[in-house]
């Protein structure tokens, strides 16, 4: 008889079928049977319940969560069984222990990563991407962990602080390529690469990755793609554009990803035409998309959402003294402001909002466009006039893409496109997208129709495991792994954002960790939910490393 039996639930089983009244039944860590009236030693309830694979979070940036918090809140929370760290090329492995402050300034300014943090709770107990995932699988983790070959730190770790100044020599490349094969020999998910104008590292400067030229990044993808397994990642930009990804992915051989969002007046469509072009001609990529507004919340201590300008991007190289005394200065002032209308990424000001603030409650909520007509000056100067008054701890917030319910629903339905784009694990002070499962069961499965719940499972599932190859995962099977979530579609949903304060040297973080009508939840046949209450022992640890087929 198995050890357990989840009974009385519709299977939605991965592969996009419709749901069928079954029981499942595991022993050891696996399905062992799905069908009627199945018996174990014990039983859960999933009457009224949806039970599917758990969900997989293919962009997440837990490489250095996952030393101090196992659990990798609070993906736990929401159905999720398997993350994939490492993204945009932002790994913390390999490195050297002269570049740990400068992988950490890199964190802080691309991700948002709390120095202080990030020092006090990694444990640099590794070099190579191998020692990493070593270090990783002793110490356990709550869900299925993997990470990416990173571009960025790989640089660091052949070419020392010249990474961040030059291109690569013909030996530097080639000890990149033997590296990246050997992070894929020991387990990676695949390559991740960003050249995106918006990734500043230290000191502002363009991250590592942004530094490498053409023979680099096809030395790299190739050196990738001869594994004959996992994913390419990139984020776009100078070195490898849209049109390049479609061009380099049959080259290459392997699967690539990357990034797209629902932009104002429907820019993203651009790249939507070239990728079902590229879906007609023979390519296999897949942009990822999410079902979330990207919003986030800053202070100007950190102004994250300006930093696309030149002027303000100054800032990122100065003390917090020298910050002020710019944003005091109408001067400097008005430059910075004509400065971000004329760059890529231009604010939308119409979605800048106070977000909290202890001495003006009464502002709370309004508008910074608005604000600043009642007092006839510029948004900038607002925003820079109120953070003074607050000693910059006033919180806006700002909506950058994905924000248009109609255009966001046309890209989840888009063919050959991801679920992804969390960024769990990063911006944790800003954003809190971890919840992008169960808010796409609410809100776009449930509220607004826009995808029936079979195909939504298949995205969150079988879809993400294919992509990446994970052996046995994605799919409810007989002789696979037992990451099974159970929810009730009917109140299941993503629950209240909240700000805490538990992150070591007394950081805080915005976390969802209260979600509704999520039932169950097993990783490898470990429940680590159950009665919709998490199971907080610190030593269940069920979590492996999926490998690839």
């Amino acid at each position: 008889m198995p050890e357990l039996v989840i009974r009385g639930g519709t299977v939605y089983d991965g592969t996009g079928d419709e749901g069928r009244r079954a029981d499942v039944a595991i022993d050891n860590g696996l399905i062992t049977g799905i069908g009627p009236d199945l018996k174990g030693d014990r039983e859960l309830d999933a009457s009224g319940c949806a039970v599917t694979p758990g969900f997989i979070d293919i962009h997440t940036h837990y490489d250095a969560q996952v030393f101090w918090d196992p659990r990798l809140r609070p993906s736990s929370y929401h159905g999720v069984t398997t993350v994939v760290a490492g993204n945009c090329g932002f790994a913390i492995a390999p490195t050297r222990d002269e570049h740990h402050e400068v992988i950490a300034r890199t964190l802080e300014n691309v991700e948002d990563m709390n120095v202080d943090t990030l020092a006090a709770g990694i444990a640099w107990e590794f070099k190579t991407l191998p020692e990493y995932l070593d270090a990783v699988r002793r110490r356990g983790t709550l869900l299925n962990f993997t990470v990416y070959v990173g571009h960025s730190p790989l640089r660091l770790f052949v070419m020392g602080d010249d990474a961040y100044e030059r291109a690569a020599t013909a030996e530097e490349v080639g000890r990149m390529a033997e590296l990246v094969k050997e992070g894929m020999a020991a387990g990676a998910a695949g390559f991740s690469t960003s050249f995106s104008f918006a990734h500043r590292g230290v000191e502002g400067k363009p991250v590592p990755s942004r530094f490498s030229d053409h023979d680099e990044v096809e030395a790299l993808f190739t050196a990738a793609g001869e594994t004959g397994k996992g994913v390419v990642l990139i984020t776009p930009g100078e070195q490898c554009n849209y049109t390049d990804v479609y061009e380099w992915q049959p080259r290459v051989g392997r699967p690539f990803t990357y990034p797209l969002f629902a932009r104002p007046d429907d820019a993203h469509m651009e790249t939507v035409g070239l990728h079902e072009k590229g879906l007609a001609d023979g390519a296999n990529v897949w942009p990822q998309v999410t079902p979330r507004p990207l919003t986030m919340q800053f202070t100007m201590a950190d102004a994250y959402n300006l930093n696309v300008g030149t002027v303000f991007g100054e800032l990122l190289k100065v003390t917090r003294p020298v910050r002020m005394a710019a944003y005091r200065d109408p001067a400097w002032r008005a430059l910075a402001s004509a400065d971000l209308e004329n760059a890529r990424m231009k604010p939308r000001w119409e979605t800048f909002e106070v977000s909290e603030s202890a001495r003006f409650p009464e502002l709370v909520g309004r508008r910074v466009n608005e604000l600043a007509a009642e007092r006839g000056m510029r948004p900038l100067d607002v925003m820079c006039e109120i953070a003074l008054e607050e000693d910059l701890e006033t919180r806006f917030r700002a909506y950058i893409a994905n924000d248009d319910a109609g255009a966001v629903g046309c890209l989840l339905n888009t063919d050959s496109v991801a679920l992804g784009l969390s960024d769990a694990g990063a911006h944790v002070d800003q954003l809190c997208d971890a919840p992008l499962f169960t808010d796409l069961l609410a809100t776009w499965v449930r509220d607004r129709q826009v995808l029936p719940l079979e195909r939504a499972v298949r995205k969150m599932t079988g879809e993400p495991a294919d992509l990446f190859g994970f052996d046995r995962r994605g799919y409810l099977r007989e002789g696979y792994w037992a990451d099974v979530c159970v929810f009730d579609p009917d109140t299941v949903g993503p629950g209240p954002t909240k700000r805490v304060r538990d992150f070591p040297a007394d950081a805080e973080r915005l976390t969802a960790e209260e979600p509704t009508g999520v039932r169950h939840v097993l990783v490898n046949g470990t429940l680590i939910r159950i009665d919709e209450t998490q199971i907080e022992a610190a030593d269940v640890r069920p979590g492996s490393r999926p490998q690839l087929a």
